[in-house]
This record gives structure tokens, C-alpha cells and sequence, in this order.
């Protein structure tokens, strides 16, 4: 057992005790530290995962993997937590929120993430998973006088046991044909069995519990509702976070267990990515609430990551971690600018946004910018992943797939810059400017610079993910 291989883990959850003990010892003017010291126990938690770069090793029985893809992830999530934790030191503030349980939470759910990165064990994914989720469904609902969010907690809730209940028996239909939880040994096991019946039970299943956290149709009934009632940096968490998760995990599992299956698998994710994409924009379409419209689009926007799935090449699956990259940022960054506006001038309203550009030049310019590499116009990094993502695909023989996601992207022009004409050419019904705090307009700038960074200049971040999945990738193409 090799404890160093899990020295970020054991850091943040270190600092997730440390930030419920200094909740309950501070006095109540003191609770503003508590996001500071977590920023810090990130900063350590990044410090370790860096030193374990160019490391690669098994733990825990073979439970937990250290490698490319899992420090690639490791660094995913510890920014998203980091720009997040950044992005709530107001809101927790002006919304009473309880400090101590909401950036502890946050923590937890960061270590669950984390973990499957590095989970190549059915038993220890589904722990990850479920980590992940309670500290999830605690975050939802934490705005105890909010009907909705209460409603979001709900059926974040009841969904999740039900997505939780189709992966359990998923994996116990592995378990019985295989003899084994370790994935390797399950690919080992499996090579004689052929596309028996049960497997592909078990096949759907799996889809099934892990479509629930990519948010893919149609698994994503819970998206709108509790996107709209979370709190809004929740929301913003749940909409990268709990989305790369899913992916990591069904890159591990598929590509590492069920190579040998790539025949029904690989065109399951194709059709998922054509009718996710199709139905996360048109709906989108009709949104006038802009955490509703984010979340339908973060549903199109899983679609277009899917086809990632649908080819088993280290070149299109590169491109798919460079896409789930971009789109952290991206996303973030759009939705650090929704909570600074409505932390400050309140509404969720797109008609809200009337005239922000008068009130508030660089919050809707900062918007604007997110809104725009959303749609994919250069030289935004939504631009270049979908570049990438769609270039690669296309070399795969999955041209049908392309067009649709490009007509999809024209569609999604509609509602995105709907938001920025409203902005920008409408009368603001409210006058008076909207004050920006620092911490807002830090993590904003942050998040946007990154951003900027990977739309201009891809290349060490697209050899970063190429160098991620090259190993992984290695047995399945060889299956």
C-alpha cells in the first residue's frame, strides 16, 4: 500500500476536518477564513498531485491507479474546486448559507471525484460515486428557506438512488460473468465469454448509472430542476464537476473492462450523442430562466463531449479530454458571472440581464465572452475543442455525427446570443451600476484567461491529454 500514490486525496480530506472543526470553534465574525483556508489545502492538495507527474502506480489491491489520465483529472477538478470556492466567498456571505457545512461539502465531493479518476475497482468506483452524490444532494439543498431548493435536493435525491440502483445491478451482472471487480481482470475474464445477453444487460445498465452524472438523455431529467434551485455556485460545481466525473469514469471502465465490446458500446454512445445534443438545444431554446437555459445547454453540451465516446483512437479521446477542459472553464466562467449579478442585483431572469452592459461593462463583457466560446466562434476555446473533437471524428469514419453536432452548434447560437442582445441592446429596467467584488472578478478573469489561453495556444495542453489517455487506450486497441 502505497499512501503517497493518494497524498491529494488524503490532504483534502485532511482539510474537509479541518474546516468543520474551525466551523464549529471560530466565532462567528471568523467564518469568513474558512474559504481561505480551503483555497490553501488546494493549493496543497495541486502541490502533490504534480509531485506524483510522471509516476505511475497501483494501490489498495489494485483498487486505485495512479497515471496520466488520473493526474490529468486530479488537476481538473482541484482548479474547478478552487475557481468555485473563489466564485462563493460573497454568495455564502449575502445568503446566510452555513459556511462550514458548504465548503466542507465542497470538499468531499472534490475527494469523490478525485477518486474515480483513480478507481479501477467496481466496488471502490461505486464508493467514489456515492461520495460524490450525498456531498452533492447536501450542497443542493442547502438553501433550507428556498422552496426549490429543497425540491432540487429532493430529486437530486430520489433520481441519483435510482441511477445508483441501475449501476449497482450493472456491476453485480459483471461481477457474476467475470469472477472478478478489478476491471483488468474482468477484461481477462471476459475475453471467452462473447456478447452473451447478460453482458449486454449488464452493458446498458452501466450506461445507464453513468449517464446520470454526464447528464446525457435520457438520464438528465433531473438537470433543469436542480440546476434552477441549487444554489448558483452549486450549480456551477454540478455542471463540470459532476460531468467530468462521468466521463472519467466510463473512459476507465469501457475502454479498460469492455474493449472486447466496442462493437455495441462504441455506436451506443454515437446515438446518445446525436439525441443528447439534439434535444439539450432545442429546449434550450425556449429558456427564459438563465440557470435553466445553462443547464439544458450543459445537456447539448455532454452530447458534443460524447462523441468523444464514440471512437476508440487515442487521438479522438484526446480531443475529448481537451473538450472537457475547455468546457470547465468555459462554463465556470459563465456561471461566476450569473452569480455575481445575481448575488448583487438579484434575479435569474435572462429579461434581468436588460441592459447590463451599462450597469456592469466588464461582468457582461466577461458574459459575453463565455456566451461566445459556448457557441464555438473563434478564438475561444470552445471553438478549438470542438475543432479538435469534430476533426478527429470525422477521420473516424463518423461524419453523420459531425454535421449534426455543427448544425447543433448553429442552433445554439440562437439562445446564447439572445443572452448577449440582451444585454447590450436592451434598455436596463433597473438603474444603477452592479458592483463586481474582487473575488468575483478574480475567479471571472481567471477562468476567461484560461479560456483565452487554450483557444490561442492548444497545443502543450492537447499533448498534455494525448500523453493522458496513451497507455490507457493501449490494451482496448490492441482487443
Amino acid at each position: 500500500m502505497n499512501l503517497f500514490l493518494l497524498s491529494p486525496e488524503l490532504v483534502l480530506c485532511m482539510l474537509g476536518l479541518t474546516l468543520i472543526a474551525l466551523d464549529l470553534l471560530l466565532p462567528r465574525e471568523r467564518k469568513s477564513l474558512l474559504p481561505y483556508v480551503a483555497l490553501v489545502g488546494l493549493i496543497i492538495a495541486a502541490g502533490f498531485t504534480l509531485a506524483l507527474s510522471g509516476q505511475q502506480g497501483v494501490s489498495f489491491g489494485g483498487a486505485l491507479i495512479v497515471d496520466h489520465l488520473s493526474i490529468f483529472f486530479r488537476l481538473l477538478f482541484l482548479a474547478g474546486t478552487a475557481l468555485v470556492v473563489l466564485a462563493s466567498i460573497d454568495y455564502v456571505r449575502y445568503t446566510g448559507l452555513p459556511a462550514g457545512e458548504y465548503y466542507a461539502s465542497i470538499i468531499f465531493a472534490a475527494i469523490g471525484m478525485m477518486l474515480l479518476a483513480s478507481s479501477r475497482e467496481l466496488i471502490t468506483i461505486y464508493i467514489s460515486l456515492e461520495l460524490t452524490t450525498i456531498a452533492l444532494c447536501i450542497l443542493t439543498c442547502l438553501l433550507k428557506r428556498d422552496v426549490k431548493s429543497t425540491e432540487a435536493g429532493l430529486k437530486y435525491i430520489l433520481l441519483g438512488a435510482l441511477s445508483s440502483a441501475a449501476l449497482l445491478y450493472g456491476m453485480a451482472l459483471v461481477y457474476g460473468l467475470s469472477g472478478s471487480t478489478i476491471l483488468d481482470d474482468i477484461r481477462t475474464a471476459l475475453v471467452t465469454t462473447g456478447e452473451e445477453p447478460a453482458l449486454i444487460l449488464a452493458l446498458v445498465f452501466l450506461v445507464a448509472g453513468f449517464g446520470f452524472k454526464m447528464a446525457s438523455v435520457p438520464f438528465h431529467m433531473w438537470v433543469p430542476d436542480v440546476y434552477e434551485g441549487a444554489p448558483t455556485p452549486v450549480t456551477a460545481f454540478l455542471s463540470v464537476g459532476s460531468k467530468a466525473a462521468g466521463f472519467v469514469i466510463v473512459l476507465r471502465v469501457f475502454t479498460t473492462a469492455f474493449p472486447a465490446m466496442q462493437g455495441i458500446w462504441l455506436p451506443l454512445f454515437a446515438i446518445l450523442a446525436a439525441v443528447t445534443m439534439t434535444l439539450g438545444n432545442v429546449v434550450a431554446l425556449r429558456q427564459t430562466n438563465i440557470k435553466r437555459m445553462l443547464g439544458y445547454s450543459s445537456i447539448a453540451q455532454a452530447g458534443y463531449a460524447m462523441v468523444g465516446l464514440s471512437a476508440l483512437s487515442p487521438s479522438v479521446t484526446a480531443s475529448l479530454l481537451f473538450f472537457l477542459l475547455a468546457y470547465t472553464l468555459t462554463n465556470l466562467g459563465a456561471f461566476i458571472a450569473v452569480i455575481a449579478f445575481s448575488a448583487q442585483a438579484g434575479g435569474d431572469e435572462i429579461e434581468d440581464y436588460n441592459g447590463l452592459a451599462k450597469r456592469a461593462p466588464l461582468l457582461a463583457f466577461g458574459l459575453t465572452l463565455c456566451l461566445l466560446s459556448l457557441t464555438g466562434i473563434p478564438p475561444m476555446a470552445g471553438f478549438t475543442s470542438k475543432l479538435y473533437l469534430f476533426a478527429e471524428a470525422l477521420g473516424h469514419g463518423l461524419s453523420w455525427l459531425v454535421v449534426l453536432g455543427l448544425l447543433n452548434s448553429v442552433v445554439s447560437m440562437y439562445y446564447y446570443l439572445r443572452v448577449v442582445r440582451t444585454m447590450y441592446v436592451n434598455v436596463p429596467v433597473v438603474e444603477g451600476m452592479v458592483y463586481v467584488s474582487p473575488p468575483f472578478r478574480l475567479a471571472m478573469w481567471v477562468a476567461i484567461g484560461g479560456m483565452l489561453l487554450l483557444g490561442l495556444y492548444p497545443a502543450p495542453f492537447m499533448e498534455g491529454a494525448k500523453s493522458a489517455v496513451q497507455a490507457l487506450l493501449l490494451l482496448a486497441i490492441q482487443a
